[in-house]
């Protein structure tokens, strides 16, 4: 492969997945029921409601999942391994491959943004303890329904809080059965978050 098409791929990659963590950043806060009018959510809904409001109109939101916004996501996915399948083969892949790398790539940025929000807390509980900050106060809403299971399973003990050694275990594992399954089926080089 020449250096133009390991560009193109890059671009896309980059340019996809930044707007991918978005879409998957509006399903998020809607499943939490974060904060509709912290900035950081108006920011997330002003730049997914072109495609999402249209979208919307045909598929409804079920028992409150914004179920959009995560077909939208599995769409880009798909769409970004069409690409780069287009790309480096000049095909395009099987429906059912395109369809389960979708899923898994999906789920496996899903457990990768739960790492480094996970990550970013523990981080913030040390520095900027007691901060009413937006982004700090959004990234609680989104990890505490994951945490508060783990908390009941390992209360904090003297003041320290180790449940999240739970959680990056379990993130763990799932990254590790997910990264499998891609090399089972023969898409592991093509969803940058699963290698």
């Amino acid at each position: 492969m020449n250096a133009v098409y390991a560009v193109m791929i890059y671009l896309i990659q980059t340019l996809l997945s930044l707007y991918l963590i978005i879409m998957l950043l509006r399903f998020l806060l809607q499943l939490v029921r974060a904060d509709f009018y912290n900035p950081i959510s108006q920011f997330v809904v002003k730049l997914t409601n072109p495609l999402v409001i249209p979208l919307r109109r045909v598929i409804p939101g079920v028992g409150g999942l914004d179920i959009a916004s995560l077909l939208l996501a599995l769409l880009l996915q798909i769409a970004g391994i069409v690409a780069i399948f287009l790309i480096r083969f000049g095909a395009v892949p099987a429906p059912t491959l395109l369809l389960l790398s979708g899923v898994l790539g999906v789920v496996a940025l899903l457990v990768q943004m739960y790492f480094f929000a996970l990550l970013a807390m523990i981080i913030l509980s040390w520095v900027a303890q007691g901060s009413r900050h937006p982004a700090i106060f959004l990234l609680y809403q989104i990890t505490e329904p994951v945490m508060a299971p783990f908390r009941k399973v390992l209360p904090p003990m003297g003041g320290l809080d180790f449940s999240p050694i739970l959680v990056f275990i379990l993130i763990n594992v799932v990254q590790i059965v997910l990264q499998h399954i891609a090399a089972a089926v023969g898409v592991l080089g093509f969803v940058p978050w699963l290698s």
